[in-house]
């Protein structure tokens, strides 16, 4: 089992969905991890500090000092774990993470970790929605946390949405991806994978463009070097940041220089995967000087971009192509016709009526389709939906 003999700090904070952490705990120890657990004050409101000792097999910390006044050392407690979970994560314990308030024995440690950190946050839909929330989860995956995404359904509060915590069987499967050792499937193969949007300039300071993070297409190129691949990513402006020496990671800013970088490499590609939201259209004049606000309108003149992927598809040879296909209305329809009319040996399709799916989030919902088969996915954060992208290529392959 890839979790026996690991160290794991678990960090519980207060919700409700804190008792599903009995299960957890019980669920880890059987799989052979050693337990640790941390509870913040608010937590105990929720659950037995006994009850998980009992489970852990080991006393649970909620402070400093114990109750005959031995001093708990944080430090030591931090550098002993392999991994830290802090599940469930609330709003408020995130805020702390992501500007770094230490206020308690938890995020002493916290701040001591040397550690991998998964965070799994829960709270009620509207919290979970809000922008506040959502920054925060951004800078705690800047940092290189592993967010796990909450799951939709029914809340404490009676509602029905996204924030519930996800399920010990969920958290567990993570922390066991985390350790394991990845099959190098994909050893000496080459990946083409694009990533981000583009920007279309309209003068020097104003273009046209989307709100695609580049998030996806970074987590693909990111499995793909772990499975043994190297890879080439492509990617238009992003904040998304790559540190493996199997990946090369090309810069653009426009379609044109997508094109161009593109037809440097893919003719020895043996998987390309086209995940960048390339603009179609780009202004056919571009101001060479800020264009100054008038009182009329301003009308602009926008020409046709190349096509990337089409043209991929024109000059196939051995590669498996891969496309992306973003819709808001008669999706699968829509998907189907662009995998045929571009040649393409697999497509995959996002709908922006999916809450959780498209730009933008750290979660995807996704269906594959190829010219003779067709499989669904769940809402899953994009790190396990590039899994499931590359599960599905190497069976093709």
């Amino acid at each position: 089992m890839s979790l026996q003999g690991k160290k794991i700090i678990l960090g519980i904070t207060g919700g409700i969905a804190a008792y599903k952490m009995n299960y957890l705990v019980r669920d880890l120890v059987k799989s052979g991890a050693e337990v640790k657990i941390v509870l913040t004050k608010s937590a105990q409101d929720f659950v037995s500090p006994l009850t998980l000792s009992t489970l852990s097999k080991h006393s649970v910390y909620t402070d400093f000092f114990d109750d005959n006044k031995t001093w708990n050392n944080h430090v030591e407690l931090a550098l002993w774990a392999d991994l830290m979970l802090m599940a469930p994560c609330t709003a408020h314990t995130l805020a702390k993470i992501t500007v770094g308030i230490c206020d308690n024995f938890l995020m002493a440690v916290y701040m001591s970790a040397k550690c991998p950190v998964i965070i799994a946050p829960a709270m009620d839909l509207d919290m979970y929605a809000h922008p506040a929330v959502t920054r925060n989860l951004k800078t705690a995956e800047s940092f290189g946390h592993t967010i796990i995404p909450a799951e939709f359904g029914e809340l404490a509060s009676g509602l029905t949405g996204q924030g519930r915590l996800a399920e010990p069987a969920t958290i567990l499967s993570v922390l066991e991806n985390q350790f394991s050792d990845a099959k190098q499937t994909f050893a000496g193969k080459k990946f083409l994978i694009t990533a981000g949007p583009t920007y279309e300039n309209i003068d020097p300071v104003r273009f046209v463009g989307n709100h695609s993070s580049g998030k996806m297409g970074f987590d693909l190129a990111k499995e793909a070097a772990k499975r043994g691949a190297k890879v080439v990513l492509i990617s238009g402006p992003s904040s998304q940041k790559v540190e493996d020496e199997n990946i090369k990671l090309c810069k653009v800013t426009s379609a044109q220089e997508m094109f161009d970088e593109v037809f440097k490499y893919y003719e020895d590609a043996d998987v390309a995967i086209m995940s960048a939201a390339v603009a179609d259209y780009t202004p056919k004049v571009k101001a060479k000087e800020k264009i100054k606000k008038k009182d009329n309108e301003l009308t602009i003149e926008l020409i046709k971009n190349k096509d990337i992927l089409r043209t991929m598809g024109e000059k196939k040879a051995q590669q498996f192509l891969v496309g992306f296909a973003l819709e808001t209305q008669n999706e699968e329809e829509n998907a189907r016709d662009k995998l045929i009319k571009k040649n393409l040996d697999m497509i995959v399709l996002n709908s922006l009526r999916d809450e959780g799916a498209g730009f933008a989030n750290a979660t995807n919902k996704v269906k594959i389709f190829t010219p003779t088969e067709e499989q669904s996915f769940s809402l899953k954060s994009k790190e396990a939906v590039a899994k499931d992208l590359l599960d599905f290529i190497e069976q093709k392959l």
